[in-house]
């Protein structure tokens, strides 16, 4: 049966790790869709210490777009991050509009499949107006998919300080 949940808050705010654990408390064989592209050592620090922190039970993905390309039927699916998946296709036009049209085509085509889907993604908006032109554009691509998603969401958690709080 398909299902889908957003998880949603700040940097640091622990929604990986609710993910994570909420796909481990559904199924011992979780898939781990990863959209990062690795920019620098830095980040992919943090992407080694996400992976040893999943463990060999996880099927870690890495796909910085087209998400739908992989059969996840049946199965249960963690897709970290929303943002980065997003910045992957702004990095190369900066068109919201162009960005927003292909991440709902592709989300559809994704969701199409009769899995369970964790989708993680960050409250970028919540801390202000940046003074940075192409910032403010990514901010409200980043509010107008997180929408989409929540719209769709059988479930709708804000992480809080480590803490859950169900919305929908």
């Amino acid at each position: 049966m398909k299902k889908i949940i957003l998880i949603t808050g700040g940097q640091r705010s622990g929604k990986s790790r609710e993910a994570e654990r909420m796909a481990l408390s559904l199924t011992d064989r979780p898939v781990y869709l990863a959209t990062a592209h690795v920019w620098d050592e830095e980040f992919q620090e943090r992407v080694r210490k996400h992976q040893e922190r999943r463990g060999p039970q996880w099927t870690n993905i890495e796909e910085e777009r087209w998400l739908s390309r992989h059969d996840v039927t049946g199965r249960v699916v963690v897709i970290d991050c929303v943002t980065l998946w997003l910045t992957n296709f702004f990095f190369d036009t900066q068109d919201v509009d162009a960005t927003l049209d292909t991440a709902k085509t592709e989300f559809d085509r994704l969701t199409q499949q009769d899995a369970t889907f964790i989708f993680v993604t960050n409250e970028i908006g919540s801390g202000g107006v940046s003074d940075n032109a192409v910032q403010r554009r990514f901010t409200d691509l980043e509010g107008w998919m997180n929408q989409y998603i929540a719209e769709q969401a059988d479930e709708v958690i804000l992480m809080v300080s480590g803490i859950a709080v169900k919305i929908k």
